[in-house]
Protein backbone atom coordinates (compact mmCIF):
# COMPACT_ATOMS: atom_id res chain seq x y z
CA UNK A 1 0.00 0.00 0.00
CA UNK A 2 2.77 2.43 0.96
CA UNK A 3 4.72 1.49 -2.18
CA UNK A 4 1.69 2.30 -4.31
CA UNK A 5 1.42 5.76 -2.72
CA UNK A 6 5.12 6.48 -3.30
CA UNK A 7 4.87 5.34 -6.93
CA UNK A 8 1.73 7.47 -7.49
CA UNK A 9 3.46 10.48 -5.95
CA UNK A 10 6.53 9.97 -8.19
CA UNK A 11 4.29 9.66 -11.24
CA UNK A 12 2.41 12.83 -10.29
CA UNK A 13 5.68 14.73 -9.87
CA UNK A 14 6.84 13.43 -13.26
CA UNK A 15 3.46 14.30 -14.77
CA UNK A 16 3.58 17.80 -13.32
CA UNK A 17 7.10 18.44 -14.62
CA UNK A 18 6.24 17.09 -18.04
CA UNK A 19 3.11 19.27 -18.11
CA UNK A 20 5.22 22.36 -17.36
CA UNK A 21 7.66 21.40 -20.13
CA UNK A 22 4.79 20.91 -22.58
CA UNK A 23 3.36 24.27 -21.54
CA UNK A 24 6.75 25.88 -22.22
CA UNK A 25 6.75 24.49 -25.75
CA UNK A 26 3.20 25.69 -26.39
CA UNK A 27 4.08 29.10 -24.98
CA UNK A 28 7.05 29.23 -27.37
CA UNK A 29 4.63 28.89 -30.28
CA UNK A 30 2.47 31.70 -28.86
CA UNK A 31 5.56 33.89 -28.40
CA UNK A 32 6.70 33.23 -31.98
CA UNK A 33 3.28 34.24 -33.31
CA UNK A 34 3.39 37.36 -31.11
CA UNK A 35 6.79 38.25 -32.55
CA UNK A 36 5.48 38.35 -36.11
CA UNK A 37 4.85 42.07 -35.71
CA UNK A 38 8.38 43.44 -35.99
CA UNK A 39 8.17 45.61 -32.86
CA UNK A 40 6.16 43.21 -30.67
CA UNK A 41 8.92 40.82 -29.56
CA UNK A 42 9.32 42.24 -26.05
CA UNK A 43 5.56 42.17 -25.50
CA UNK A 44 5.36 38.55 -26.65
CA UNK A 45 8.20 37.57 -24.31
CA UNK A 46 6.56 39.38 -21.39
CA UNK A 47 3.16 37.80 -22.03
CA UNK A 48 4.79 34.37 -22.34
CA UNK A 49 6.69 34.83 -19.09
CA UNK A 50 3.55 35.92 -17.25
CA UNK A 51 1.68 32.91 -18.63
CA UNK A 52 4.41 30.55 -17.41
CA UNK A 53 4.48 32.20 -13.98
CA UNK A 54 0.71 31.62 -13.72
CA UNK A 55 1.15 27.99 -14.78
CA UNK A 56 3.88 27.36 -12.22
CA UNK A 57 1.72 28.96 -9.50
CA UNK A 58 -1.18 26.66 -10.50
CA UNK A 59 -3.36 29.60 -11.51
CA UNK A 60 -5.82 29.48 -14.36
CA UNK A 61 -4.73 30.98 -17.63
CA UNK A 62 -4.67 30.15 -21.27
CA UNK A 63 -4.56 31.75 -24.68
CA UNK A 64 -7.13 34.41 -23.76
CA UNK A 65 -5.02 35.62 -20.82
CA UNK A 66 -1.87 35.48 -22.95
CA UNK A 67 -3.52 37.70 -25.57
CA UNK A 68 -4.70 40.17 -22.89
CA UNK A 69 -1.20 40.34 -21.42
CA UNK A 70 0.28 40.72 -24.90
CA UNK A 71 -2.01 43.66 -25.65
CA UNK A 72 -1.11 45.32 -22.34
CA UNK A 73 2.63 44.77 -22.89
CA UNK A 74 2.57 46.15 -26.45
CA UNK A 75 1.59 49.60 -25.18
CA UNK A 76 5.11 50.33 -23.96
CA UNK A 77 6.92 47.36 -25.41
CA UNK A 78 6.86 48.55 -29.02
CA UNK A 79 9.46 51.23 -28.15
CA UNK A 80 11.68 48.52 -26.65
CA UNK A 81 11.22 46.51 -29.84
CA UNK A 82 12.23 49.51 -31.92
CA UNK A 83 15.35 50.04 -29.78
CA UNK A 84 16.16 46.34 -30.14
CA UNK A 85 16.07 46.52 -33.93
CA UNK A 86 18.28 49.62 -33.81
CA UNK A 87 20.78 47.66 -31.70
CA UNK A 88 20.69 44.76 -34.16
CA UNK A 89 21.35 47.21 -37.00
CA UNK A 90 24.32 48.73 -35.17
CA UNK A 91 25.82 45.29 -34.51
CA UNK A 92 25.29 44.33 -38.16
CA UNK A 93 27.33 47.41 -39.17
CA UNK A 94 30.05 46.39 -36.68
CA UNK A 95 30.20 42.87 -38.08
CA UNK A 96 30.38 44.21 -41.63
CA UNK A 97 33.27 46.46 -40.58
CA UNK A 98 35.04 43.44 -39.12
CA UNK A 99 34.54 41.47 -42.35
CA UNK A 100 35.77 44.36 -44.50
CA UNK A 101 39.14 44.28 -42.79
CA UNK A 102 38.94 47.76 -41.28
CA UNK A 103 41.65 48.19 -38.60
CA UNK A 104 40.14 47.37 -35.21
CA UNK A 105 37.07 45.90 -36.93
CA UNK A 106 37.28 42.45 -35.31
CA UNK A 107 37.50 43.98 -31.84
CA UNK A 108 34.57 46.32 -32.51
CA UNK A 109 32.58 43.41 -33.97
CA UNK A 110 33.25 41.21 -30.93
CA UNK A 111 32.28 44.01 -28.55
CA UNK A 112 29.12 44.66 -30.54
CA UNK A 113 28.05 41.00 -30.53
CA UNK A 114 28.79 40.73 -26.79
CA UNK A 115 26.76 43.86 -26.10
CA UNK A 116 23.87 42.52 -28.17
CA UNK A 117 23.89 39.23 -26.23
CA UNK A 118 23.90 41.23 -22.97
CA UNK A 119 20.96 43.31 -24.22
CA UNK A 120 18.98 40.18 -25.10
CA UNK A 121 19.66 38.70 -21.65
CA UNK A 122 18.56 41.98 -20.06
CA UNK A 123 15.38 41.98 -22.14
CA UNK A 124 14.58 38.39 -21.15
CA UNK A 125 15.16 39.15 -17.48
CA UNK A 126 12.93 42.23 -17.70
CA UNK A 127 10.21 40.28 -19.52
CA UNK A 128 10.36 37.57 -16.86
CA UNK A 129 9.15 40.09 -14.25
CA UNK A 130 6.71 42.08 -16.38
CA UNK A 131 3.21 42.67 -15.03
CA UNK A 132 0.44 44.84 -16.46
CA UNK A 133 1.13 48.45 -15.59
CA UNK A 134 4.87 47.91 -15.09
CA UNK A 135 7.07 50.44 -16.88
CA UNK A 136 9.54 49.00 -19.34
CA UNK A 137 12.19 51.58 -18.46
CA UNK A 138 12.23 50.55 -14.79
CA UNK A 139 12.09 46.85 -15.68
CA UNK A 140 15.03 47.15 -18.06
CA UNK A 141 17.09 49.21 -15.60
CA UNK A 142 16.63 46.62 -12.86
CA UNK A 143 17.24 43.76 -15.28
CA UNK A 144 20.44 45.41 -16.49
CA UNK A 145 21.76 45.56 -12.93
CA UNK A 146 20.82 41.92 -12.29
CA UNK A 147 22.44 40.86 -15.57
CA UNK A 148 25.76 42.23 -14.31
CA UNK A 149 25.37 41.34 -10.61
CA UNK A 150 24.18 37.78 -11.28
CA UNK A 151 26.57 36.46 -13.95
CA UNK A 152 25.69 32.82 -13.23
CA UNK A 153 22.01 33.47 -13.97
CA UNK A 154 22.90 35.49 -17.04
CA UNK A 155 25.07 32.66 -18.38
CA UNK A 156 22.19 30.23 -17.84
CA UNK A 157 20.04 32.42 -20.09
CA UNK A 158 22.87 32.65 -22.64
CA UNK A 159 22.94 28.84 -22.61
CA UNK A 160 19.22 28.83 -23.37
CA UNK A 161 19.80 31.21 -26.26
CA UNK A 162 22.52 28.88 -27.54
CA UNK A 163 20.00 26.02 -27.48
CA UNK A 164 17.57 28.12 -29.55
CA UNK A 165 20.35 28.93 -32.03
CA UNK A 166 21.40 25.27 -32.26
CA UNK A 167 17.76 24.22 -32.72
CA UNK A 168 17.32 26.77 -35.50
CA UNK A 169 20.53 25.59 -37.14
CA UNK A 170 19.49 21.94 -36.91
CA UNK A 171 15.88 22.49 -38.03
CA UNK A 172 14.40 25.99 -38.05
CA UNK A 173 10.91 24.95 -36.85
CA UNK A 174 12.46 23.54 -33.64
CA UNK A 175 13.48 27.04 -32.56
CA UNK A 176 9.83 28.11 -32.27
CA UNK A 177 8.77 25.94 -29.31
CA UNK A 178 12.19 26.25 -27.67
CA UNK A 179 11.55 30.00 -27.24
CA UNK A 180 9.16 29.07 -24.43
CA UNK A 181 11.89 27.11 -22.69
CA UNK A 182 14.23 30.12 -22.85
CA UNK A 183 11.54 32.34 -21.33
CA UNK A 184 10.96 29.69 -18.64
CA UNK A 185 14.71 29.75 -17.96
CA UNK A 186 14.56 33.53 -17.54
CA UNK A 187 11.63 33.17 -15.13
CA UNK A 188 13.56 30.54 -13.16
CA UNK A 189 16.70 32.70 -13.07
CA UNK A 190 14.74 35.67 -11.76
CA UNK A 191 13.05 33.49 -9.13
CA UNK A 192 16.47 32.14 -8.11
CA UNK A 193 17.84 35.67 -7.83
CA UNK A 194 14.84 36.77 -5.72
CA UNK A 195 15.42 33.94 -3.24
CA UNK A 196 19.14 34.69 -2.84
Amino acid sequence: MAGTRVRARRESVFGERFAVFAECLLTGVWIAVGCLGLLTGPAALAAGARHLRRRIAHEDGGLREFVADFQAAVRGGWAVGLAGWAAVGAVWVDVQAARAGIPGGPLVGAIGVSALIGAVVTLLRAAALWTPGAGWRALLAGAGRRTVLDPAGSFLIVGGLAVVAASAWFAAPLAVPVLGAVVAAAVAVEERYRHR
